[in-house]
């Protein structure tokens, strides 16, 4: 299956907010991240997602425009001065097994050429098998892992 990834906008907000919430939702079984009273989850730097340049979030779709997933990136590192972070990622369920989080994946690597953090979902040995996966075949296992991030160099 063909996957792209589309921007989000403004107009997409609810979208991601939704997707966002499913992605916590099946995170809360391993973090600490609790429901508030509104039975959502927080993450409290949504918004920036719509007004901090260091910041992007994409929808992930199918050729027929089915949506698979979305991703956040920012540049905010742990182990690096600079760089760019994968900060959520999630391929809904029914869509998983079949190449796209890799593909999309790749395309991100590709998009922000540098210095990566990777750090896999808290408690999460699926989250931590994926990653060590894509990271390990994209760069040929030329990565570093520590203190639960994986940090490595892409477009060389």
């Amino acid at each position: 299956m063909n996957c792209k990834l589309y921007k989000v906008t403004c107009a997409d907000r609810q979208i991601l907010h939704q997707l966002l919430q499913y992605s916590l939702f099946e995170e809360s079984e391993t973090d600490l991240n609790e429901m508030n009273s509104d039975a959502l989850f927080e993450y409290k730097w949504f918004d920036s997602y719509f007004t901090d340049k260091d910041r992007d979030a994409y929808l992930i779709k199918s050729d027929d425009d089915r949506l698979l997933g979305f991703a956040m990136v920012n540049t905010y590192m742990q182990k690096s001065d600079t760089g760019h972070s994968v900060a959520e990622f999630m391929i809904i369920p029914k869509y998983r097994r079949q190449k796209i989080g890799k593909c999309i994946a790749y395309k991100l690597f590709d998009m922000y050429k540098g210095i990566w953090e990777v750090s896999p979902s808290y408690g999460s040995e699926k989250a931590f098998q994926f990653w060590e996966h894509i990271i390990s075949e994209y760069t040929k296992s030329n990565y570093n892992f520590s203190d639960g991030i994986f940090v490595f160099k892409s477009g060389e």
